[in-house]
C-alpha cells in the first residue's frame, strides 16, 4: 500500500532527488553503513518515528534507516526548516512524511501526531518535541517504544531534566553528546551554515563588523571562528565562567549583552536559553543592527518585545524583516528568529552531517538490541561506536593514522612505570 504523506508540492520530487544524490556523494560513512546494513537488516521489524529537519542530509538518513529494515514515518522539527523538494522526493519513494516549509504551530504538531499513527517502536528526535508529544498526549504509546535518540543540545538538556525528575518513560541515547557529533557538527557545521544563512538573508560584508555571539558553547565557538575568519571583530557573551575564559583566550572580546548590545553590528544567539536578547537590548542597538538565532528555539530573541517597540515592520527581502523604532533606528530580524542556518540557508554541509547521522543510525541499532534491558534514563553512545564512525570517516577520505603497538597498549595501564 502506498505510504501516506503530506508535502507542499509532490511535483518537486525530481529536484529533491538531485539534492539527495548530491548529499549521498558527500556522505561516505552513511553510505558505507547503508551498504552493510542493507544486507544484515538490523532494524527489521522496527517502526521509527522521526522528527528532524527535512534536509537533503536527513533524506539520506531516512532512506538508510529503511534500507536497514525499518518502517519510517517522518516530520520536520522546525516550521521553517523543511526543504519542500526533499520532502517530495521522500514521499515519491514511498516514505511516510508530513512536512512542508512555513507550517503553522498547529500544523507542526499535527504532523508529529501523524508519525505516531503506526505506533513506533523507536523514536528519533531533534529538540524533543516528538518525545514530549508522546509523554504529554499519547502516554500509552510509550508502552510499545523500546527507546529513542536525541540529536541536539537543547533536547538533551530537557530530556536529562525529565529523567532526573523520574518522568522519562523510555530510554534515550544522547546522540548530540557523541564526540563525532558535537565536536564536528555543532562546531564546523553550525559555524559555516549560520554564516551562510546570514549572508543569504542580507548579503552584507562581514569583514570589519562587530559580530556578537551569545553563548560560547560548541555552536557559538563555530560561529565565532567563522566570523573571525571572515574578518569580523568578534564579541562573545556568556554566563559560564569557563566558557567565557575560553572565548577570551581565543582572542575574542568578552562582555555582558548589556554592553555588547551597544557595539554590535550583527548578533547571533546560540545558547538554548530564552530571553538572551530582549527589549532593553534592542533599545541600545545601533541603526542597522542585524539580529538572528542559531539555537533550536526562537525564544532566545524576545520577538514580542521587539514587535511592541517598533512602529513599523517591513519585509525587506526573503528571511529579513526591518523593524523601525520610534527614534528612526532600524533593526533587522532574520528568519523570524528561527534557526538562521536552516530557515535562511540549507543547514549543515553534507560532509559534517555524515558522522552525525551515522551516529543516529548506530544509536538506533544499539537501542533496538538493548532498549528493553535499559532503564528509563539518558545514555551516552558507547565510545567504541564513536571511534568506529571516526575511523570510517578517515578511511573514506583517504587518511591514515598511527596504531598503538602491543607494548604501547601495555604501557597505558602500567602504573609501575616511572621516570
Amino acid at each position: 500500500m502506498k505510504a501516506a504523506y503530506k508535502v507542499a508540492n509532490p511535483e518537486l520530487a525530481s529536484k529533491g532527488r538531485l539534492k539527495l544524490n548530491w548529499a549521498e556523494a558527500r556522505m561516505p560513512v552513511l553510505m558505507h553503513l547503508r551498504e552493510e546494513f542493507s544486507k544484515t537488516k538490523p532494524l527489521a521489524g522496527q517502526r521509527i518515528a522521526g522528527c528532524l529537519h527535512v534536509t537533503k542530509e536527513t533524506g539520506v538518513l531516512v532512506e538508510t534507516l529503511r534500507a536497514a529494515g525499518a518502517e519510517v514515518s517522518w516530520s520536520g522539527c522546525n516550521p521553517l526548516s523543511t526543504q519542500d523538494d526533499v520532502a517530495a522526493a521522500l514521499a515519491a519513494n514511498d516514505i511516510s512524511i508530513y512536512a512542508w516549509h512555513g507550517m503553522s504551530v498547529p500544523e507542526f504538531y499535527w504532523a508529529i501526531e501523524r508519525t505516531l499513527d503506526f505506533k513506533p517502536t523507536l523514536t528519533l528526535d531533534d529538540g524533543a518535541d516528538l518525545i514530549f508529544t508522546i509523554h504529554n498526549r499519547f502516554r500509552e504509546l510509550a508502552e510499545t517504544v523500546i527507546g529513542g535518540t536525541e540529536e541536539t543540545t537543547t533536547g538533551v538538556h530537557r530530556i536529562r531534566a525529565m529523567a532526573a525528575d523520574g518522568k522519562l518513560l523510555y530510554p534515550i541515547f544522547a546522540v548530540n553528546d557523541a564526540e563525532t557529533k558535537w565536536d564536528f557538527d555543532n562546531v564546523y557545521g553550525t559555524g559555516q551554515s549560520s554564516l551562510d544563512g546570514i549572508l543569504r538573508a542580507t548579503s552584507v560584508l562581514i569583514a570589519g563588523k562587530n559580530f556578537v555571539v551569545a553563548g560560547y558553547g560548541h555552536c557559538g565557538k563555530g560561529c565565532a571562528m567563522r566570523a573571525k575568519g571572515m574578518g569580523a571583530n568578534v564579541i562573545c557573551t556568556e554566563v559560564k565562567p569557563t566558557a567565557a575564559l575560553k572565548a577570551m583566550l581565543e582572542g575574542f572580546q568578552v562582555m555582558p549583552m548589556e554592553h555588547a548590545s551597544e557595539r554590535g553590528d550583527i548578533f547571533i544567539t546560540a545558547t538554548g536559553m530564552k530571553d538572551v536578547i530582549t527589549g532593553r537590548h534592542f533599545a541600545k542597538m545601533k541603526d542597522g543592527a542585524i539580529v538572528c538565532n542559531t539555537g533550536h528555539y526562537d525564544c532566545e530573541i524576545n520577538i514580542p518585545e521587539l514587535e511592541n517597540m517598533a512602529v513599523k515592520c517591513t519585509d525587506i527581502r526573503e528571511n529579513c524583516q526591518e523593524y523601525t523604532m520610534p527614534d528612526g533606528r532600524r533593526i533587522y530580524l532574520l528568519a523570524k528568529g528561527r534557526l538562521v542556518n536552516l530557515a535562511a540557508a540549507e543547514g549543515h554541509p553534507s560532509e559534517v552531517m555524515d558522522m552525525s547521522f551515522a551516529n543516529q543510525l548506530m544509536a538506533l541499532i544499539e537501542m533496538a538490541k538493548k532498549g528493553k534491558t535499559l532503564e528509563n534514563t539518558v545514555y551516552d553512545l558507547p565510545e567504541e561506536l564513536d571511534q568506529r564512525i571516526a575511523g570510517i570517516k578517515l578511511r573514506t577520505i583517504g587518511t591514515q593514522i598511527d596504531v598503538l603497538t602491543d607494548e604501547q597498549i601495555a604501557y597505558l595501564t602500567d602504573y609501575s612505570a616511572g621516570t
